[in-house]
């Protein structure tokens, strides 16, 4: 099943806000703080501003990363369509006008 650009858009659009949300999420800040305090002390030895090979790994480490995130949250928004859908076009649902009536 493929899906109209518009469903690609708004998925986009979605994946931008929740992005820009979770930057600045407290809970989040906290580990992104720890995470860059045990950098710190695993490169504390090292200048990586004068090491080109360690930030171009990190570049595109952090693309990567992007990248895999950004599939994820894609595939969970597809997933999410496709359950809606089939859970809106059940074959044997019996229209509302015919409820009441027997045959």
């Amino acid at each position: 099943m493929e899906f109209p650009s518009w469903f690609h858009n708004a998925i986009q659009e979605r994946l931008d806000d929740v992005s820009a949300r979770i930057q600045f999420h407290p809970e989040l800040s906290k580990h992104r703080a720890e995470e860059k305090s045990a950098f710190e002390a695993l490169f504390s030895w090292v200048d990586t501003t004068q090491c080109p090979e360690f930030m171009e790994w990190e570049d595109k480490h952090h693309y990567c990363r992007a990248l895999e995130n950004e599939r994820l949250y894609l595939q969970g928004m597809r997933d999410g369509a496709k359950l809606a859908i089939a859970l809106l076009s059940d074959p044997f649902a019996i229209p509302a006008e015919q409820e009441g009536t027997t045959n």
